[in-house]
């Protein structure tokens, strides 16, 4: 039939009358308004054709399906008129016409009341849904008026597939007399492959295209039926749209659907699929149930009738059925049990043969051993006979039952899927002691059979494929000489590491110094020597030469074997190629003379950057004498010699009899910090001679580290104190302020504008005054004595405060606890000037010179 004759495209081959569109140029868009008068007529007869043979072609389908009806229900009643016949031992036609007016006393028709007379009859599973489905729905007995319509359909489903000779006709009438009273649109019926994949067997309500993009899935597609099938449950899934991608995505509006499983005994041969138009809502328990019952009928359906032949949609199977019915039938017939034992009897390993065992109710109870091939031993000892025609669980509890295997056993009976799995532990009972065996699982149905192979793992097998890898991990090689017969054997590996065809043969360990390399000939000849002649184990690192002129660095390692006379019979040891370990050893020796190098060149930096340090800062018997002060410095170098900082301090009587007072701090460590700390401290005390304050002397020191250094960058505090006024006059240079000490009263003077030295040209700096009384403290410090990396610098500046005011006898005790109690992780190097005021009566003569103090030790005072 053509694509214009087809029903289903009644409407687009109604619709070939109108005229085709045409763009407003076009010459045949003048005329398209007006038909032509000669073919006009002709149009119009031919769409009136196609409208008759569509109706013609919708006639005969709704007679055929009225047909199919009446046949379904023929059977029915028929088969009740045999149940009246049976029960009234009456003839054909007196149970005829009894059926007759049975129906017309009741008021219902002759098919309701057959419907009746079967359930009453079978008492099955049907019944029991249609009564279940009155009950719940209407409350109602037997006897009401609902209670045909689900009856009735169930039967009719019922009768049309046993009647059906193709799952395709078995799709259509599900759709047609059960499910679309309960608003159902569409459905598939799926037939499950042993290998996981999923063939469409039979649909009803999908075009034939879209059956056609969907007549098989493969392995591992997440659809909806297969969801179903993995699972072994029922799938719900709200809209399509939402859900895995099945038959149907796309097309249409997204609805609901279910997946059912459709199984019989414990065995899945497929799944049914139903679609409704709307969002799945829930389903009263009736109505669940009968769509298990459809499930279970195709299961029947699936497992009597043929497979189709594989790529072909349900409607093309449908005609194709009847004439391969015979041949497909002896495809999918089941191989025997009497197979399945001489397939298992030719096994190497331990084998079962399985059947399921069901209860009363058809249901999967358990599986029963139908033989047990003959390398098969039973745990506790007995003989194969006795465990033919046991029931697994029965047989081996704790084996089966205790673990997942069990599980995995259902699972392939159900789906087909084989199931394989190593060193699965299984324990079986001897004795009411439990002993546990690990060994290598298959699992594989065979028809309605499974069989169940199992592998004892072998501790011997296991230790030696153990020992070949490690060998291979190790690259080492076995070896073993008779020196009696003169045998030699070799294993694979050896023969790797020698680069020599095992065609060759192994070669003898007489001959190593011809392999090896003639540096190391002294060598070998003491190694044979100790092997051969002093029978001793020994062990020798030489150098062999390929063949492929490859050298190798290898260790061999040998020991005689001697018979019970004494006398030497064997030898055998063991090669091993240590050439990546020697040649890692070359590259450490020289990483390790590197790094011994570095290490020189690092102590020779360090001990040049101390001896810069000492020239800033020499030791000295005595402090600086000023009128009027008491003055005490405390340096503490880095705790790592590497990190030997710049910071410096200097302490000058100058001619004008003012006190030049500074503490700085070069940026960086190294040799270069201290280079630039002896510039700018005896640049700094040369421009202290021409009597500029500090301001001034900051910003000529600025231009110094500016362009007579390698851009020296630095802090720094200057002050000049005046001991006849008590005056003192400072600037800072990106220094910490520095701190006032008065009546156990501690505060740091205001900060002043001043950039740190190198950093710009020409910068000027502000500069202040402080008057000092006498029992005041003058506090210089570098930033190494309170600088934390987790702290904040104000935090780290009011501890500082708090231990400056902390009384103490004299002003050295009063720095050695700021520094003892400094809180700083920096490990940075840490200058620390005290300058107390005293009264000008106290003072002594003025000596200009430097006051630095020894390291870690105190200055005198």
């Amino acid at each position: 039939m053509s694509a214009s004759t087809d029903p289903r495209n009644g409407a687009s081959a109604e619709g070939e009358d109108h005229a085709p569109t045409h763009t407003a140029a076009s010459p045949r868009a003048l005329d398209a308004t007006a038909p032509r008068p000669d073919t006009a007529p002709v149009a119009a007869e031919k769409s009136a054709q196609v409208g008759r043979l569509a109706a013609t072609v919708e006639r005969l389908r709704e007679e055929v399906q009225a047909a199919r009806n009446a046949a379904d229900g023929r059977a029915l009643i028929e088969l009740a008129k045999g149940i009246l016949v049976e029960r009234l031992h009456c003839g054909p036609a007196q149970a005829a016409r009894q059926l007759a007016e049975l129906a017309d006393q009741s008021g219902i028709s002759e098919l309701e009341l057959a419907t009746d007379i079967i359930n009453q009859a079978a008492r099955d599973h049907v019944t029991r849904i249609a009564t279940d489905f009155v009950q719940a729905t209407g409350g109602g007995p037997p006897g009401d008026s609902t209670t045909p319509s689900v009856a009735v359909s169930l039967r009719t489903t019922e009768s049309a597939a046993l009647a059906a000779d193709d799952t395709q006709t078995v799709a259509e009438s599900l759709l047609h007399h059960a499910l679309a009273p309960l608003g159902v649109t569409a459905v598939a019926v799926w037939t499950a492959g042993h290998d996981g994949s999923l063939t469409l067997s039979g649909h009803a309500g999908f075009p034939d295209e879209e059956a056609e993009r969907w007549h098989y899935v493969p392995p591992g597609v997440a659809t909806a039926a297969r969801q179903a099938l993995t699972q072994r449950r029922t799938v719900r899934l709200s809209t399509t749209a939402d859900g895995p991608p099945t038959i149907g995505y796309g097309h249409g509006p997204h609805g609901g659907r279910i997946a059912v499983c459709a199984g019989t005994g414990g065995r899945i041969h497929g799944v049914l699929e139903i679609c409704w138009p709307q969002p799945l809502a829930d389903h009263p328990p009736a109505v669940e149930r009968q769509l298990e019952a459809l499930a279970e009928l195709c299961a029947h359906t699936l497992e009597a009738l043929p497979a189709p032949p594989p790529g072909l949609t349900p409607s093309v199977r449908s005609s194709s059925a009847r004439s391969s019915s015979a041949r497909s039938s002896s495809v999918r017939s089941s191989p025997s049990d009497s197979e399945l034992v001489d397939l298992s009897d030719g096994l190497h390993d331990a084998a079962l043969v399985l059947r399921p065992h069901l209860d009363s109710e058809g249901r999967l109870a358990d599986f029963r051993i139908v033989y047990a091939n003959t390398h098969f031993q039973d745990p506790a000892g007995r003989p194969r006979s006795a465990l033919n025609g046991s029931l697994l669980l029965e047989t081996y509890p704790l084996a089966v039952g205790g673990s997942e295997i069990y599980s995995r056993i259902e699972r392939v009976y159900a789906t087909g899927e084989s199931f394989r799995a190593q060193r699965m532990t299984l324990t079986t009972l001897v004795d009411q002691v439990p002993l546990e065996t690990v060994a290598d699982i298959s699992i594989s149905r065979h028809g309605h059979s499974l069989l169940m192979i199992w592998r004892i793992e072998d501790e011997t097998a296991r230790l030696a494929s153990l020992l070949q890898h490690a060998q291979r991990l190790g690259r080492v090689g076995g070896f073993e000489e008779n020196l009696v017969t003169g045998e030699i054997t070799w294993n694979s590996q050896l023969f790797s590491l020698y680069g020599r065809d095992p065609l060759d043969g192994p070669a003898s360990l007489r001959d190593l110094a011809t392999r090896a390399h003639t540096d190391d000939a002294t060598a070998i000849g003491r190694f044979l020597r100790t092997v051969l002649h002093h029978q001793r184990p020994a062990t020798l690192a030489f150098r062999l030469r390929r063949s492929d002129g490859v050298t190798r660095h290898i260790r061999i390692a040998a020991e005689p074997v001697l018979d019970s006379e004494g006398r030497l019979l064997l030898v055998r040891g063991a090669y091993q190629d240590i050439s990546a370990q020697h040649w890692t050893e070359v590259a450490l020796a020289a990483t390790r003379d590197q790094l011994a190098h570095t290490e020189q060149e690092s102590a020779e930096r360090s001990r040049l950057a101390l001896q810069l340090q000492h020239a800033i800062m020499p030791p000295t018997h005595g402090p600086l004498e000023a009128p009027g002060l008491h003055i005490a410095v405390r340096y503490r170098p880095a705790e790592t010699e590497a990190l030997v900082g710049g910071d410096w301090y200097d302490a000058v009587a100058l001619p004008s009899g003012q006190i030049l007072l500074c503490v700085g701090d070069i940026a960086g460590h190294g040799v270069k910090a201290a280079t630039g700390m002896v510039v700018l401290r005896n640049a700094l005390r040369g421009l202290a001679m021409t009597g500029a304050g500090p301001a001034k002397l900051l910003g000529w020191l600025n231009n110094v580290a500016h362009h007579l250094t390698d851009r020296v960058t630095a802090t720094a505090v200057c002050a000049l104190y005046d001991p006849t006024t008590r005056t003192l006059r400072w600037a800072r240079a990106g220094h910490l302020p520095p701190v006032v000490v008065r009546s156990d009263n501690a505060t740091t003077l205001p900060l002043t504008r001043g950039l740190l030295l190198g950093a710009l040209a020409d910068v000027s700096y502000d500069e202040d005054d402080c008057q000092l009384r006498p029992g005041d403290i003058l506090l210089m410090y570098t930033d190494g004595l309170i600088e934390r990396r987790d702290t904040a610098v104000q935090e780290s500046m009011t501890q500082l405060l708090i231990g400056a005011q902390k009384p103490a006898d004299t002003l050295g005790q009063r720095l050695d606890h700021l520094l003892t109690y400094s809180k700083s992780d920096t490990d940075d190097d840490t200058c620390l000037i005290g300058i107390q005021v005293e009264d000008i009566g106290g003072a002594g003569t003025q000596r200009s010179s430097a006051v630095p103090s020894p390291a870690h030790a105190p200055a005198h005072e």
